[in-house]
């Protein structure tokens, strides 16, 4: 079988549940992972003759395509802030709009020339937080919670590839105290709230910790009013808060911070959604 022959094949394959481009852009990734070729050496090899092993392994990740799993669950890898994770069952798969929070966050880090601040990420899930952030400022005193236990082996496994010093807590946040200060907290908490499951693809709610999406309680605030709580206690003065936030809930939850923070702001995302909330003390 030729390059150019399973591409077809992965085309038909694929054409009930992706269009033509997400389906070339799939090919690609696999092309990278298993014959460990870019897209122009794809280009360029269209009629390059494919070993029997490798045509084989494509044609069984293609299988698994078709269930709707995430093509980043299948490779048990992606890539995110330019950088490799690790990615599994146990753990959301990285989104843009965190993309945006940490560049929202490290542009006021950097304006502000807090070389050694001490951070804290509230659900860190793969850790991609902490990690990103620990690379960008190497002499931050990072820290990280997380209520599941392997969402934190599959954090400190990402840790240890980038070899980062990050302190990870396992902690059920909402019903325990912080018992530090910080400079910055940080987080991306389960915002879903459980009226809005059903506007949730399945590929997502069948493959995804639901514990990572969707608020624990019929409130999809909770989180939000927690850490607006601790801000007063456990926020160092001048400290900074960064949170990604529901799209439909964007001033109630900026109305949390306001008699906390001396700043805050509802911050949209690159689709112009509410999707950021962003504070000083």
């Amino acid at each position: 079988m030729t390059i150019s022959e399973l591409k077809q094949f992965s085309k038909q394959q694929l054409s009930e549940i992706y269009t033509n481009s997400e389906s070339g852009e799939l090919f690609s990734i696999f092309c990278s992972s298993i014959l460990g070729m870019d897209k122009f050496e794809l280009r360029n090899s269209q009629e390059k003759s494919v070993p029997e092993e490798q045509a084989k392994a494509f044609e069984k990740l293609i299988c698994e395509l078709k269930t709707g799993k995430p093509y980043q669950q299948i490779l048990g890898e992606t890539e995110f802030y330019s950088l490799k994770f690790f990615v599994d069952e146990n753990v959301l798969i990285p989104r843009p709009e965190t993309e945006e929070l940490l560049e929202l966050t490290i542009s006021e880090i950097q304006k502000r020339n807090l070389k050694d601040t001490k951070i804290l990420d509230i659900g860190t899930g793969s850790g991609i937080i902490p990690i990103v952030l620990k690379n960008k400022f190497p002499q931050a005193k990072v820290s990280a919670i997380d209520y599941s236990q392997k969402a934190l082996e599959t954090a400190k496994k990402n840790a240890d590839f980038h070899k980062l010093d990050i302190n990870f807590i396992h902690q059920n946040y909402l019903e325990e105290n912080l018992s530090e200060v910080y400079d910055i907290i940080i987080s991306n908490p389960p915002y879903i709230g459980m009226d809005e499951e059903s506007e949730i693809a399945d590929s997502v709610k069948e493959f995804e910790p639901k514990m990572a999406l969707f608020s624990p309680t019929s409130n999809p605030l909770i989180f939000y009013e927690k850490i607006a709580d601790d801000c007063k206690n456990h926020l160092a003065e001048n400290g900074m808060v960064f949170l990604e936030i529901n799209q439909k809930l964007g001033n109630e939850t900026k109305a949390l911070f306001t008699d906390v923070l001396s700043e805050v702001y509802l911050v949209k995302d690159i689709s112009g959604n509410d999707r950021f909330v962003f504070g000083k003390k």
